[in-house]
C-alpha cells in the first residue's frame, strides 16, 4: 500500500484519517519514506510511529525498512549527522542516481520472505 501524505493527526481522523490508514492493514511489511533533506528525520519517523501505533499496534510489529529520499541533494554535516531512529534499518537512497536502490529493493524483498 502506497500511503503517502500520512500526518500527524491522521489517527484521529486528521485528513483522510482511519480510511487512509485501513490500507496499511493489508500489508506484510513497512517501508518509511523521508526525505534526507528533512530538519528533523527522527521526529518525522516517530510521528508516523505514533499514527500507526494509535490506529492499530499490531502495525507497530511489522517488519520495516526506513528508505531516506533525496541522498544525492548537497546538505551541511550538521544536517548530515542529525539524529536518526536506531530501531530500524536505514538505507539512503536516490532515484536521480539510483543509488542503492538495488539494495533497498533486496532488502525489501527479503523482509516479505522472511
Amino acid at each position: 500500500a502506497d500511503i503517502p501524505g500520512l500526518i500527524k493527526g491522521a489517527a484521529d481522523g486528521k485528513g483522510l484519517g482511519s480510511q487512509f490508514l485501513k490500507h496499511i492493514e493489508r500489508t506484510k511489511i513497512l517501508v518509511f519514506l523521508i526525505d534526507s533533506s528533512s530538519n528533523n528525520i527522527l521526529e518525522d519517523y516517530r510521528i508516523l510511529r505514533n499514527e500507526l501505533e494509535k490506529h492499530n499496534k499490531v502495525l507497530n510489529t511489522l517488519p520495516s525498512i526506513l528508505l531516506l529520499s533525496k541522498s544525492d541533494i548537497e546538505m551541511s554535516k550538521e544536517h548530515i549527522n542529525q539524529p536518526l531512529p536506531v530501531e530500524i534499518d536505514i538505507i539512503r537512497i536516490s532515484s536521480l542516481n539510483r543509488k542503492n536502490l538495488e539494495k533497498s529493493i533486496k532488502k525489501i524483498a527479503y523482509l516479505i520472505a522472511d
